[in-house]
């Protein structure tokens, strides 16, 4: 018989829990991962968010050995350009006149360390297709404040669903977890 190992998320991200609760999973803990996300010099979109989920997975099995443990990062990519996270209404601004009528790339990583520290990792790619933004359009998304702390100054989940005429592959992962593999992943779902 196996014995319930906890389930920790390791993130502290309140849509990524969100989204788990969507589809009835509750981790038993919460317990963010405190690391450098400074993405290193040449570093590919693909590569950084792989690196970064790992990172956050293995810093949170330091302090919690012996438990299943999921983490996550997401990058809004144009090419091979990561897009910040939005920390102030400028940078918001940068990031909505780049994505502006163009398609861009959402990867989100996930990583699970199972209680015997083996690894299960997964990489999920959206295309997204932003609508040409007038600046009133930009000027009246800043002034949601939605963009504050999301990767490439959006949130897909809001009001800038309306400049979004296209997207191919995970709604989800645009909100920060792909719902479909992470319920694989943990067994959720037969495969």
């Amino acid at each position: 018989m196996m014995t319930h190992a906890a389930f920790i998320l390791a993130s502290a991200s309140p849509r990524r829990l969100a989204l788990l609760a969507s589809v009835g999973i509750a981790p038993d803990h919460v317990i963010p991962a405190d690391l450098d996300e400074t993405p290193h010099k040449g570093e590919l979109p693909r590569d950084y968010v792989q690196r970064v989920a790992r990172e956050k997975a293995q810093a949170v099995a330091i302090t919690c050995p012996h438990a299943r443990i999921l983490a996550a990062d997401t990058v809004v990519a144009v090419g091979r350009r990561i897009l910040p996270k939005a920390e102030d209404d400028a940078t918001a601004r940068d990031c909505l006149r780049l994505l502006s009528g163009r398609r861009h790339r959402v990867f989100t990583a996930v990583c699970m360390l199972l209680p015997d520290g083996s690894p299960r990792e997964k990489l999920v790619e959206t295309v997204v297709q932003f609508a040409r933004l007038t600046p009133s359009m930009i000027d009246d998304y800043i002034a949601t404040g939605e963009w504050d702390g999301k990767a490439g100054g959006y949130a897909i989940q809001g009001a800038a669903q309306a400049f979004i005429p296209f997207i191919r592959g995970s709604y989800s992962n645009v909100v920060g977890l792909p719902l479909a593999e992470v319920a694989l992943m943990l067994g959720v779902r037969d495969s």
